[in-house]
Order: structure tokens, then C-alpha cells, then sequence
């Protein structure tokens, strides 16, 4: 009789063994078939950044197997820059791919890449984006502040739209101009006799036209795609400081996501950004083109007022960034990538 109790006990430990493992399996499984939802926002369109979040969407959905659904919204849909930036910190939006200076206020080593002089062509800039001190750098920043770093390319290398030609130094003297937020620029040029602006990309254009700023720093396309010549026509092309574009996930959504879709959207992350640089490259030269088609005009500098513009700048990046202890140590992991990649 005791044999056939213990049996019968034992029997019933079993089956609630089998049924505790079925039910974890089963969620298991539920957790594994879950989707979610990627809003990616951008400010610009039809450009780099958004051929990239088009790229980085369609990866990321067919290596998820339909199981992450991007969504993205370019022209700033979503919000202003801040807004933007806010809403991937707090989870409302999943991805954001912006110029890493904006996220100053949630890390000032965010604007390190804006720094001058780090780059002189497209391929360096790209090598350098690549690099892996400055990744390691770069996507670790704002992990206290909500933000998972994902990735970093270069978009283009800067240029300056303006309502009268810029054909020398002397033309940025008394000038307003707009520049991403970033300490950098802003006492870059100052010292080239300008008066910086910081202005989210939105606000440039209307400002442009009413005449509250002289001009604007930002990138040949962006000027092309957002019809810019109908505020004004000349473009010079200083080439610094070159713009890079961060690629930030809400640090929230992403330890939400199984391990095997962290690893999805971090490795497409990286693979894209370097699958973009033939294309950025390509691309940024039909928009000269188009520029110049559509009736504005393309300004260089002399290659002696080029030098010059150099040689002002060239200890900006030491200037600023020793102001800081850990802007500092910044600055010296980039710029000794810089010289590397050279």
C-alpha cells in the first residue's frame, strides 16, 4: 500500500514537472514569436542618413524574420532634433540617426566628431567612423542616459550655404551662422570672425529666408533636397568640419528584445554603416551637380585662403577639448584614430 501511495505521488510530481516545463516552453516560444515595433527618426531626407535608415530597416526585418517591423520617419515627422532625442531616451521612439553633436546635452564627448581638421577626404572620414577605439568610444556614450549606441558613418563632409558669396575669410567676418550644437563650431567660427547660431535643421531654412541668420553649415544634399536655392544660391565648400551621423536605439526597447534580436540590430547597425560609403560617396557628388543645375553656385576657397582657414582652426579641437577632463581623453582617442587613418 505505502509502494502504491509513493507511486501515485511520485507520479504526480512528474506530471507537475511536465506541465511547469511545457508552460515555461510555451513562453518561451510566446516571448520568441513576439514582434516589435522600430520607429526610426531622421531629420533630413532622401540623403545619406535616410538611404541608411531605409538600408538598416529592411536588414534588420529580414534578418529579425518579420519579427522587428521598422518604421521610418525622415524630415523630422517625429519632432524637432531634441524631441527626437528625447522620445529614443524615454522609449516612445526606437532609433534615431542624427548628428552626433545634437546629443551634447546628454554627453558633451558627443560632439567630438565635429572637432576640425580630424579629416580631409571622404575615405578618411569613412575610416575613420570605422575605426574600432572610436566605436568603442562613440557607442558607449548615453548608456546612463537611455541611449544604446548601435553605430556611426559619415554622411559628408560639411559646406556652407550663404545669402551672399563666401569667397574669402574676410566674407565670414560679421556673419550669422547657423552650426550644429556643438562648442567646436561655435568657437571655430568665432575665430574665423562669424558669430554661431545653434539652430536644428528645421528652423534653418526660414531663418535663412527672413534674413535672422547669414547662413547655414550643413551638407551639399541636404541644400539640394530641401530646395534650399530658393532662399539663397552660393555654397562654399570648406569641407570642415566633416558630418558624422550616430545611430542611437532607445536603451529601454533594446533590453526588451531577446538576445538573438539585440545581436540583429547591433551587427546590422555595423554592417550598414559600412555598406553606405560607396553610396554617401556617389551620391554627394550628383548633388553638386544638381546644385549647380538648379541654378546655385558652387564657391572653394583659393588653396592659399584654404591654408589659412586651416591653420585658424587647427588648435580649436586641443582648445576646446581640454576644457574637460574626459573631453579631453575624447579628443585624444579620435584624433590619434585620425592620424591612423590617414
Amino acid at each position: 500500500m505505502r509502494f502504491t501511495k509513493r507511486l501515485g505521488l511520485c507520479a504526480a510530481v512528474s506530471a507537475g514537472a511536465l506541465l511547469v516545463s511545457l508552460t515555461m516552453h510555451s513562453g518561451a516560444a510566446r516571448a520568441d514569436d513576439k514582434s516589435f515595433v522600430m520607429k526610426i527618426t531622421l531629420p533630413t531626407l532622401n540623403d545619406a542618413p535616410h538611404q541608411y535608415a531605409k538600408d538598416y530597416a529592411a536588414a534588420v526585418e529580414k534578418d529579425s524574420g518579420g519579427r522587428i517591423k521598422p518604421e521610418v520617419y525622415p524630415l523630422s515627422q517625429l519632432g524637432s532634433i531634441p524631441r527626437q532625442i528625447e522620445g529614443t531616451q524615454f522609449g516612445s521612439i526606437q532609433c534615431a540617426i542624427i548628428p552626433p553633436e545634437f546629443f551634447v546635452g546628454v554627453d558633451e564627448r558627443f560632439q567630438i566628431m565635429a572637432a576640425p581638421a580630424l579629416i580631409e577626404t571622404m575615405e578618411q572620414g569613412q575610416r575613420l567612423a570605422q575605426d574600432p577605439a572610436v566605436l568603442k568610444l562613440m557607442l558607449g556614450l548615453g548608456a546612463n542616459k537611455g541611449l544604446h549606441g548601435a553605430g556611426l558613418f559619415l554622411a559628408a563632409q560639411s559646406a556652407i550655404i550663404s545669402r551672399a558669396p563666401i569667397r574669402t575669410l574676410a566674407d565670414f567676418k560679421g556673419k550669422k551662422i547657423r552650426i550644429f550644437a556643438s562648442d567646436f563650431q561655435s568657437v571655430a567660427f568665432e575665430r574665423l570672425g562669424a558669430t554661431p547660431v545653434a539652430m536644428t535643421l528645421g528652423d534653418v531654412l526660414p531663418a535663412i529666408s527672413q534674413g535672422t541668420i547669414d547662413g547655414a553649415v550643413a551638407a551639399v544634399p541636404v541644400f539640394t533636397n530641401l530646395h534650399f536655392q530658393d532662399a539663397a544660391k552660393y555654397v562654399v565648400e570648406t569641407h570642415q568640419p566633416a558630418i558624422f551621423i550616430a545611430v542611437e536605439l532607445s536603451k529601454k526597447w533594446y533590453e526588451g528584445l531577446p538576445k538573438d534580436l539585440q545581436d540583429i540590430v547591433d551587427n546590422d547597425a555595423k554592417k550598414v554603416g559600412v555598406a553606405i560609403n560607396p553610396w554617401a560617396t556617389d551620391y554627394d557628388a550628383k548633388a553638386r551637380g544638381v546644385w549647380k543645375q538648379s541654378g546655385g553656385e558652387l564657391v572653394s576657397l583659393s588653396p592659399t585662403e584654404q591654408s589659412a582657414m586651416m591653420e585658424t582652426l587647427a588648435s580649436v579641437g586641443e582648445d576646446v577639448a581640454k576644457k574637460q577632463p574626459a573631453l579631453a581623453e575624447a579628443y585624444k582617442i579620435v584624433t590619434e584614430a585620425a592620424k591612423r587613418d590617414r
